[in-house]
């Protein structure tokens, strides 16, 4: 379970940071599946054996289109507020790596809130490769990486990652379900303490501690310590 040494602080706005912030909801649909159709495209690409005609074809298309959505972009540090399904309301940026809604690169990593902390599965294919047919460590780090930033957020206040250490405990294979779950041990005024954990097949493969550092909401004095 989760144990707190002081009291849950409202959590800030992004925007108190000159933030954008965009609803999730608000994210349009035909984006999406254009950051899907994106997401195949990288695989396709990674692993093609198509001829060299076919190839210089693709890249012009890739060429254009990309040239047509440049005349529009966010700003950077743009973040998406997402409503999870406990009811709470979650954070982060839009093209985050990991979990972005609108990042062809994120797997993406999809976390819900449980009476332990958070939990979420996530499928690698290639792309995320490292050693033939298993995941690149430093995914397997990014992966636990957003899972205990996500939870020390949610369970207290935004914070920023001071100290990850990460234990490869076995292969993490890849076309394979893996469950990723996150707490927080302990808080100590600004410092939060959270662990982490990948399974596969339900064992683990890999499992993490970390110290956060909370933000400060500008103005404000969010936590003592």
């Amino acid at each position: 379970m989760t144990v707190n040494t002081q009291p849950v602080t409202e959590r800030p706005d992004p925007r108190a940071f000159g933030l954008p912030v965009v609803e999730q909801a608000q994210i349009p649909a035909e984006l999406r599946s254009l950051v899907a159709r994106v997401h195949d495209l990288v695989d396709a690409v990674a692993n093609t054996e198509a001829d060299t005609d076919t190839l210089a074809e693709a890249a012009a298309t890739v060429e254009g289109v990309t040239g047509r959505l440049n005349v529009a972009r966010r700003q950077i540090g743009t973040m998406v507020q997402r409503d999870l399904q406990s009811g709470d309301v979650e954070y982060g940026t839009i093209t985050n790596i990991v979990s972005g809604d609108t990042n062809p690169a994120a797997p993406p990593l999809l976390l819900e809130r449980t009476p332990e902390g958070l939990r979420g599965e996530v499928t690698l294919n290639t792309v995320y490769q490292g050693p033939p047919g298993l995941v690149h460590g430093g995914w397997i780090a990014a992966l636990l990486d957003q899972a205990v930033g996500s939870v020390s957020a949610v369970e207290t206040t935004p914070g920023l990652t001071a100290k990850l250490e990460v234990n490869y405990r076995r292969p993490t294979p890849l076309f394979t379900p893996l469950e990723v779950t996150a707490e927080v041990d302990r808080v100590e005024g600004r410092k939060v303490f959270v662990s982490g954990r990948i399974r596969a097949h339900g064992e683990v493969t890999a499992e993490a501690t970390a110290l956060m550092v909370q933000v400060r909401i500008p103005g404000t004095e969010t936590q003592q310590g």
